[in-house]
């Protein structure tokens, strides 16, 4: 067997490429710490479309709610502080990682690096704008996962360059009569997934005026393909992710695309939790992303224990007889519940740097050809 390229603590490198927006206006930046009432732009929950509603059954994720479309949710001054600090030297020098899905992803930085993107995500204002749109009460997945950085830049050279392509392509297929985008079938910034965690929050931190494409494509119960805008700069868009295979497709127009992922957990500890980490581990500094799953995952487990026992206790003190079967499902629910812990950390030594599988995915690779051209929304 072929040894492993095995993540080390910390698998990074030095960027290759430069962010478009340095320290924009950095004299009207500031340092201030989150204020919701001053950076906070949310005004209004935006239009959300249902599992139901794109061909999925109703029960398969933990909310009724699919997907939002983009809606305000930051002021330019709390993205430009955001900025400041996710393009820091340290953040650059110490949390970049690189996969098959994606080139450039920054992670893990928030605690560490970047206080106010770490306060942003743990305000109780911003949970529960988060909450209200996704149509259930969430927290943050674990620290580790707070504020996931996808970045893709271009040169001036290539960015025209693509535009010209672009209307070359565009003008022949209105020529010929031929219906769709002509991009849309390009290389995707992040290629088809499921994501690890039950629901995420993706806050635009580039100025998109100018973009062509740059939509969030859904794969519907259907099998067609269904498009989300994507959001202006310090707009945000709200993915039940863990259930809905979906891919960020290409942008065009713009030099710089620099999106912010954070993930969302349910925070009832009744509520089942089907985090799995197979496209995480992969770009993850193991012993964190590991010690913080284990961590609130028995921190579930151990509320779960003490609200059945607080049961137990009550019925034994008024003399009614022990539920055996209530009991036994319980425990094997339980069983279930560690078992599955187990088998998402994979051994450290059998884990590939950047190489994220087909496991995650809902449809194999030979059905996931649409049947029809993708519906914008």
């Amino acid at each position: 067997m072929a040894t492993a390229a095995v993540l080390p603590p910390s698998a990074t490198t030095k960027p290759s490429w430069k962010p478009i927006i340095v320290d924009s206006h950095p004299s009207l930046v500031g340092r201030d710490d989150f204020n919701p009432s001053k950076h906070l732009a949310f005004k209004k929950a935006p239009k959300t479309y249902t599992m139901k509603e794109i061909g999925l059954p109703e029960d398969q994720g933990i909310s009724p709610i699919a997907v939002s479309e983009p809606f305000p949710l930051f002021t330019q001054e709390a993205v430009m502080r955001m900025r400041q600090e996710v393009l820091s030297q340290e953040v650059l020098d110490n949390c970049q990682y690189s996969s098959n899905l994606s080139h450039c992803q920054l992670r893990g930085f928030a605690n560490k690096y970047a206080p106010f993107v770490y306060d942003v995500w743990k305000s109780p204002e911003t949970l529960a704008i988060v909450s209200k749109i996704a149509g259930i009460d969430l927290v943050p997945e674990m620290d580790f996962e707070i504020a996931h950085i996808n970045i893709s830049v271009k040169t001036e050279e290539e960015r025209q360059e693509e535009l010209a392509a672009f209307r070359e392509r565009a003008e022949y297929e209105a020529d010929e009569g031929i219906a769709g985008c002509p991009w849309e079938d390009d290389k995707p910034i992040v290629d088809w997934h499921c994501d690890s965690y039950p629901f995420v929050c993706v806050t635009m931190l580039s100025d998109c005026t100018t973009m062509i494409g740059g939509e969030t494509a859904l794969r519907t119960g259907t099998g067609d393909i269904m498009k989300v805008r994507g959001p202006q700069m310090g707009c945000a868009v709200i993915l039940q992710g863990r259930y809905i295979e979906h891919q960020a497709l290409r942008a065009l127009g713009t030099a710089e695309r620099i999106s912010m992922v954070t993930s969302f957990r349910p925070k009832c500890p009744k509520i089942r939790d089907d985090t799995v980490l197979t496209t995480v581990r992969p770009i993850s500094n193991l012993s964190e992303l590991y010690n913080q799953f284990s961590e609130y995952r028995l921190e579930i487990l151990e509320e779960r224990i003490r609200q059945q026992l607080k049961e137990l206790r009550e019925f034994n003190s008024t003399g009614r007889r022990v539920p055996t079967k209530k009991l036994k499902a319980f425990f094997e629910e339980q069983e279930k519940f560690l078992a599955h812990m187990n088998k998402e950390m994979v051994d450290d030594e059998q884990v590939v740097k950047g190489a994220i599988d087909d496991s995650h995915l809902l449809t194999k690779k030979d059905e996931a050809l649409p049947r029809k051209r993708p519906r914008q929304t």
